[in-house]
């Protein structure tokens, strides 16, 4: 992937700048999106959308850069890097600013958009994971769990945790010890005949996928939850499941150990999550502004 777009440029990635005193980098003061490219679309693009501007609000910035704008950074980012299935960072930095914590008055921030590859997926069979549960605890719920900030000390320190414990991924609790979301992607189970999600209140973030299933199972009238639950409930479960952008399903195979019981219904979401995917991405181009909220 040769070129990235930076502050609306189209610049190679081996000459692509950024500040050594720019604020993200100092101080993590900045945000980013992830998003799954398929057919050169943004999948869910207008909920990634809305996410960063709230995200945004938050931390009292603007994009330089209006909606359609960006829109259009994209497309032509995908054109020069002929992508048609992969992976889009979108990241917002405070940008330049005086030594110390206070940001300065009038911001002015730097843009990032790139991309990446796409692992392989098997529309008829989600990745298996094993996750271990980390030590570090979530913070209680706070407006910053609500997108993702450029401060993930958190989450890369589980991830080391978790690679030393020959796991794939680390399994994140609240404060009080519920199940909350996995280092990269938000949490599911069924048992008792309902899909079970934590809620947002243990400080998981709200995942666009998240959503996507909850979608899903609306559609398929199946009964769901918002459960506050412990480790043990997942490992009584039949069948654990987490989501990300890039990856849709991906099936738990063990818990610290503990095996966990497979189930169709993880294969009925990934299938649903892929073949909803392809019918919301069915231009083979990056839609223009007006046709990118899904169908």
């Amino acid at each position: 992937m040769p070129f990235v777009m930076l502050d609306g440029q189209l610049v190679h990635e081996s000459q692509a700048r950024v500040s050594v005193f720019d604020r993200s980098f100092l101080y993590g003061d900045g945000l980013f999106e992830t998003l799954l490219i398929w057919n050169r679309r943004p999948f869910r693009w207008e909920q990634h959308w809305g996410r960063l501007q709230r995200g945004l609000g938050v931390l009292w910035l603007s994009l330089p850069f209006d909606h359609d704008t960006v829109v259009n950074q994209i497309a032509r980012l995908l054109d020069a890097n002929q992508l048609n299935h992969g992976i889009l960072r979108l990241q917002v930095s405070r940008g330049v600013g005086a030594r110390g914590y206070s940001p300065p008055a009038k911001p002015n921030p730097v843009t990032i958009i790139s991309t990446h590859p796409l692992e392989p997926v098997a529309p008829g069979q989600p990745q298996g994971w094993r996750l271990h549960t980390a030590s570090f605890r979530l913070p209680p719920l706070g407006a910053l769990a609500s997108f993702k900030s450029c401060n993930k000390l958190l989450h890369v320190v589980a991830r080391l945790e978790a690679r030393e414990r020959q796991a794939d991924e680390a399994l994140l609790l609240d404060s009080e010890g519920h199940v909350a979301e996995a280092a990269a992607g938000n949490l599911f189970w069924w048992a008792g005949g309902q899909l079970h999600t934590p809620p947002l209140a243990t400080g998981a973030l709200p995942g666009i996928t998240r959503q996507v299933i909850l979608e899903l199972a609306s559609r398929w009238n199946w009964k769901t939850q918002e459960t506050l639950a412990g480790v043990e409930a997942l490992r009584a479960a039949e069948g654990v499941f987490l989501t990300t952008s890039p990856m849709g399903v991906i099936e738990v195979l063990e818990i610290d150990g503990h095996p966990i019981q497979r189930s169709t219904v993880t294969q009925q979401c990934h299938a649903g999550y892929w073949a909803l995917v392809a019918r919301e991405s069915e231009t083979r181009r990056c839609a223009p502004p007006n046709s990118l909220s899904p169908s």
